[in-house]
């Protein structure tokens, strides 16, 4: 499709993670006219320009396939945006690329949210890497939590629960501690005999750095198998999830009122009984009029859809939008949505 087409590109969306980065071009009706994915989008360890850079790379292939050199505006949901000023500077920086006529960055949590609601308005919980939690109503108004991890007040996350599951196995095996099945199923995930052998391969980097997150469905496992000690982590996880959406419907002013909380990411998508169970036995008793469910569709879905509600795009496009990342989402399990 050449440059001259009649269906000019409306929106650039970009979801871009700690490990993988989707983008999408959209027109204004809706249209997607090319995707592209590329790695993961990390300011912190790399730097803005670097970071920009990486993203620059599926971008570039995403308008070459759709025949563009711009778009109306960027929608861009990205990790590590995690304080407004942030958001801010990534805005800036965006804009200077020249990619889009007009730029708005927000944290990646929102696309998950927008990717769940027919209307901007919700609350969503995501558990992957990190844990963090967002609203939003149609008027504008959100809420959020800056999610920097213990200085901010925050508790969960697949690294999260690794280190705690680590703590309290380790306090088992030399005596500090109760008895508790993750001192030996932990360093059984890796082959070893002892959790002193895993705590020396991880010391010594034996086991890679990044392997620990493999630690967290282990935990899920032992908790399943009725382990108290997991057990009680898995609660704990519960209960912040569920303190999460309470603390953001009440900002919110719609603790009274229907309103969906979206679950997201790797831990609360993963299918763990105990832990849905929990969370909605408790959002049950302290938010009733809650609608809970998982979102199973692609966050960049949620970056255009928000692009498109800037555009002003009507019902229709963000309806073509949505069928072209969920062809089958009608015949969705109950309780499980993409939107």
């Amino acid at each position: 499709m050449g440059l001259t087409s009649p269906l000019p590109a409306g929106v650039l969306a970009i979801d871009a993670g700690n490990s993988k980065t989707d983008v999408a071009v959209l027109t204004a009706a809706g249209e997607v006219l090319a995707t592209a994915r590329g790695g993961g989008f990390r300011p912190p360890a790399v730097g803005v320009t670097a970071a920009l850079d990486a993203l620059a790379e599926p971008v570039a292939r995403a308008f070459a396939e759709s025949g563009v050199t711009s778009v109306s505006h960027v929608s861009a949901c990205l990790a590590n945006a995690d304080l407004p000023v942030e958001e801010e500077q990534l805005a800036a920086a965006l804009q200077a690329r020249g990619w889009g006529a007009s730029v708005s960055v927000r944290n990646d949590t929102f696309a998950i949210l927008r990717a769940g609601v027919a209307e901007p308005r919700g609350v969503a919980v995501v558990c992957g890497a990190g844990i963090n939690c967002v609203g939003m109503r149609p008027d504008g108004r959100t809420a959020r939590f800056p999610a920097l991890g213990r200085i901010s007040g925050d508790w969960g996350g697949g690294w999260g629960l690794a280190e705690e599951a680590l703590w309290f196995a380790a306090r088992a095996e030399d005596g500090r501690g109760g008895p508790t099945a993750l001192a030996r199923t932990l360093p059984a995930h890796f082959g070893l005999p002892s959790m002193y052998a895993l705590i020396e391969a991880l010391h010594l980097e034996h086991i890679d750095h990044d392997r620990r997150h493999e630690l967290t469905p282990v935990l899920f496992t032992t908790a399943a198998d009725g382990d108290p000690v997991a057990r009680s982590i898995v609660a704990r996880l519960a209960e912040e999830v569920a303190v999460l959406a309470t603390v953001a419907l009440t900002r919110l002013d719609l603790l009274d009122e229907e309103t969906p909380v979206l679950l997201g990411g790797s831990v609360l998508t993963a299918g763990h009984a105990l832990l849905d169970d929990a969370v909605r036995d408790l959002l049950t008793t302290r938010a009733p009029k809650a609608g809970v469910r998982v979102v199973t569709a692609s966050p960049v879905l949620g970056a255009a859809l928000l692009g498109l509600d800037r555009l002003g795009a009507d019902a229709a496009a963000r309806e073509r939008a949505r069928r072209h990342w969920e062809p089958g989402r009608a015949g969705l399990p109950a309780g499980r949505t993409g939107g």
